[in-house]
């Protein structure tokens, strides 16, 4: 009975059906070694909540996959090539709007990609599952974590300060192979987005305008990257990426936006230099970068004078945009550019 757990057989069924459809309760039975009675009885519960359709006749079934898909998997790092996993074990199994497909298949690669290539880990698990509204997609490795990579790798003390580089985009610790698009665009693609890594946690929701926001952690190493879109979505591929290019074509990636609240946490005033040079850190790759500061209720003359005149003078090519201020915080912004 434990090898007809309903649970692990949602796992792999999806796939067994597509590629059994004729001989799907000969299948079963050879790979848990259930017996006929009890494989026909898991067949007929998994029917009948949606995991699979049965046609032909009782004699000579014939079984599909359902509303109701999933595909899980695990994989080796070393020399995984991340289009062959989609290729072959999870795309021929599922049924999406071609432009859901489109975005799911852009995370799925560049997702599996970031922990081949980044996470120092040895295997990952990959789970998409399809329901009658949602897509939704679980990518765990066994890595460094992606905080901790991104602390090492750009000389950071803090997981906060690594998720608000994270979220400025264009991060990568590989430059000469990445452009530090893949994460940043499949977080922009999502309705649901969460990343998990050694006891930290940010979230993501399509709908709350706040952006980025803490999560509550999944107590285990390495890093779980989970994002789900509806299958109703309007959102596009090409709309998310021309979001974030000033000409509008997508083709450039050169405007940002920083929340100034995961520098100091909701609330917090943001009183020092350093801080502001924080905000600073690599925007010169970008022409245009709008300063958010919801969230933040007061910030010091130290912080506005660094920024928005210091760094602003020695960087005149990148134009900085302000937005959502108190008004204390906006005289302080406007004293510190007429310096």
């Amino acid at each position: 009975m434990t090898r007809l757990s309903f649970d692990h057989l949602t796992l792999w069924i999806t796939a067994a059906a597509s590629e059994h459809s004729h001989d799907l309760p000969g299948h079963v039975e050879e790979r848990t070694g259930a017996s006929r009675r009890a494989v026909l009885a898991a067949l007929r519960r998994l029917t009948e909540a949606g995991w699979l359709t049965r046609s032909g006749s009782s004699r000579r079934p014939v079984y599909g996959p359902g509303a109701l898909r999933q595909v899980a998997r695990s994989y080796t790092l070393h020399g995984l090539q991340e289009d062959l996993p989609w290729q072959r074990d999870f795309a021929p199994h599922f049924d999406l709007p071609r432009h859901v497909e489109r975005m799911i298949r852009h995370g799925f690669t560049e997702l599996v990609n970031n922990a081949a290539d980044h996470s120092g880990g040895s295997s990952v698990t990959v789970s998409l599952r399809q329901t009658p509204t949602h897509v939704q997609l679980l990518v765990s490795d066994d890595g460094i974590g992606v905080f901790d990579k991104i602390c090492t790798a750009f000389s950071l003390e803090d997981p906060q300060h690594a998720m608000l580089e994270l979220s400025k985009g264009r991060l990568t610790s590989n430059p000469d192979a990445h452009t530090g698009r893949g994460l940043f665009f499949s977080s922009q693609l999502a309705d649901v987005f969460d990343i998990h890594a050694n006891n930290t946690a940010y979230q993501r929701r399509a709908w709350e305008s706040a952006g980025w926001r803490r999560g509550k952690a999944l107590p285990r190493q390495g890093s779980s990257i989970y994002m789900a879109i509806a299958l109703n979505t309007t959102r596009s591929l090409d709309a998310a990426m021309e979001a974030w290019s000033l000409a509008g074509d997508g083709i450039e990636f050169d405007q940002t936006r920083v929340q100034l609240r995961l520098l100091a946490g909701e609330g917090q005033p943001l009183d020092s230099r350093a801080q502001a040079r924080r905000v600073g850190l690599r925007l010169t790759t970008f022409r245009r970068a709008e300063i958010d500061f919801e969230g933040v209720t007061d910030v010091g003359h130290g912080f506005t004078d660094e920024l928005f005149r210091v760094f602003a003078k020695a960087h005149p090519q990148v134009e900085l945009q302000p937005t959502n201020m108190t008004p204390r915080i906006a005289a302080l912004v406007k004293s510190a550019r007429a310096g």
